[in-house]
């Protein structure tokens, strides 16, 4: 499994339980991961890089984030770890670095709220545009006379 250069795809996939279609996505989307190519034109994937992965993996799949949102904690919590994530026991640390500095500490249920909020937000937004342009297209659309 680890080669001296590091895992192969198919090794780091099934090693945590992966698709290799949705690591190479991952890696078009978390400038983190770009595995660079080995001698035999495969890429290779170090330790600090499968640590990275297991992280994406827990943000998007146990904490819930979205790809953008799990993009902006995986850069806070790198650059916080001076571009490393410092090793396992920081990877899963209770009270992750914040992205910026709120102006008072949130607990747990705080930012599931906050959280929970801006998902209602972004639905009602949704809901907003989609309605305004039904309101367009009933503007345009010709007038039926009885």
């Amino acid at each position: 499994m680890a080669r001296k250069s590091g895992y192969r795809i198919g090794d780091l996939c099934r090693q945590l339980d992966l698709q290799p279609y949705v690591l190479r996505y991952w890696e078009t989307e978390f400038p983190a991961l770009q595995a660079p190519a080995g001698s035999s034109g495969q890429r290779l994937y170090t330790e600090e890089e499968m640590a990275i992965v297991r992280r994406i993996k827990s943000l998007l799949y146990e904490e819930g984030f979205t790809i953008a949102g799990a993009k902006k904690r995986l850069a806070a919590e790198l650059a916080a770890g001076g571009g490393t994530l410092g090793g396992p026991a920081s990877l899963f640390a209770e009270e992750p670095a914040p992205v910026a500095a709120p102006p008072a500490q949130l607990d747990s249920d705080g930012a599931q709220r906050i959280e929970r909020l801006g998902a209602e937000l972004a639905a009602l937004l949704a809901e907003a545009r989609q309605l305004q342009r039904l309101l367009r297209e009933q503007e345009s659309a010709p007038y039926l006379e009885d």
